[in-house]
């Protein structure tokens, strides 16, 4: 069961990045595993402790209850103390098998941020420097360490 530091990570996450999203009306954020359908035949679900989709992936207006046949273009994953990493890759594989054009890792214990895109390497931004996702958010940018505050 995640604790304390983790909630509080995945809940500055979603601050950053819904606050850069309404103002620039940008599309939608939720959080609290809010569930993606990353496979069907047999369905997979994905619970994303924070996730981003645009208004171009789903309008604007009131969310459907339910789960979403819509694809994040953002997943964010904060590492539990219980996480194993090989699980918490093979999430990341999903979410890009997808269709999720990025996924950030928060990791706590490194303080650390990694982006992880379609056919790209991982670009991990240490606690000194500064999140950014220019081809999924362009424009937004957090300092690593405001994550783990």
């Amino acid at each position: 069961m995640p604790n304390l530091r983790h909630g509080k990570v995945c809940n500055l996450a979603a601050y950053y990045l819904t606050q850069h999203v309404m103002e620039g009306d940008l599309g939608h954020v939720m959080s609290n595993d809010s569930f993606v359908k990353v496979e069907n035949d047999p369905d997979t679900l994905r619970g994303a402790d924070v996730l981003f989709i645009s208004y171009e992936r789903l309008p604007k207006g009131r969310v459907p209850d339910g789960v979403l046949d819509v694809i994040p273009d953002l997943a964010v994953e904060v590492v539990s103390p219980s996480d194993v990493w090989t699980k918490l890759f093979g999430k990341v594989h999903e979410y890009l098998d997808a269709g999720v054009r990025a996924v950030v890792i928060l990791d706590p214990r490194s303080e650390t941020a990694s982006v992880y895109r379609p056919d790209v390497v991982q670009q991990v931004f240490e606690k000194t420097g500064t999140l950014t996702v220019p081809e999924v958010l362009p424009g937004f940018s957090v300092p690593v360490a405001r994550l783990f505050e």
